[in-house]
């Protein structure tokens, strides 16, 4: 059941998350380089980034843990791909988040 909450939890997230999201994406369509990067310079604006950035990879691993238990019967490709798929989300987030902060602390 931790695994069922936990995508049910990261959904609710993103769906505020990315309507917020949405919306900052919008405000900036106008706005430069350097614009953007002060609204990025914002703690609150890089949390709910970082925030939705992570919560994002980590439902979407959850989802594709429930396609590869679902679907792949050879026990050594399904643990090699389980791997592989969480290697891939960490990554993809701890990338992700290092630009952010990027962003947040140039000078």
């Amino acid at each position: 059941t931790g695994h069922w909450w936990m995508q049910r939890v990261t959904a609710v997230a993103l769906a505020v998350l990315g309507i917020w999201f949405v919306l900052l994406l919008a405000s900036l369509r106008p706005a430069g380089y350097e614009a953007t990067r002060m609204i990025f310079t914002d703690p609150v604006t890089a949390a709910l980034t970082i925030a939705f950035v992570w919560s994002l990879y980590y439902h979407g691993y959850l989802g594709l843990q429930v396609v590869i238990e679902d679907y792949v019967h050879h026990r050594p490709t399904e643990v090699t791909l389980m791997i592989l798929v969480r290697f891939a989300a960490f990554l993809a987030a701890l990338v992700t988040t290092i630009a952010v902060l990027k962003l947040v602390f140039a000078g």
